[in-house]
């Protein structure tokens, strides 16, 4: 298993690097332009939610990103040190949006929605921190 590291300061304009780095990892393994997006919206989540809630009091924090190349998958790890949530009680918020107006729409849970949406699997632990496990896995190409 190759593994790729970045750690990057919890700052929404370091999120750049990120995406690029997904994007070279990827396309690397030989995953779709399709499946790269995807990708790179849901990683992109996981990086905003350790932006927001990482370490925001101190605003010195860290996030560290790892991508784990195996033979028919993408292992994205998301972490940060900030306090933890309920991912559990998250999730079953999780939802895609409702409702007709701006003022109907609930907050929280978007994020998430969209990470199990977009990706195979999605595993959280909220212990010394935050880690966000993102999985892909390659599509069987098909051969006409």
């Amino acid at each position: 298993m190759n593994v790729v590291r970045l750690q990057i300061p919890a700052a929404a304009e370091y999120l750049d690097i990120v995406r690029l780095n997904l994007y070279g990892v990827a396309s690397k393994l030989g995953f779709s332009y399709e499946d790269i997006e995807d990708m790179k919206v849901a990683v992109s989540e996981a990086c905003n939610n350790a932006v927001l809630h990482g370490e925001p009091e101190s605003g010195g924090g860290q996030i560290q990103i790892s991508y784990e190349a195996e033979e028919d998958r993408l292992i994205v790890k998301v972490k940060d040190s900030g306090e933890g949530f309920s991912y559990k009680e998250v999730s079953e918020q999780a939802g895609p949006l409702s409702g007709t107006t701006a003022s109907e729409l609930k907050t929280g849970g978007l994020g998430i929605y969209l990470m199990q949406a977009l990706m195979d699997e999605v595993k959280v632990v909220t212990q010394n921190g935050t880690e966000v496990t993102l999985v892909k896995y390659m599509q069987a190409k098909t051969t006409e």
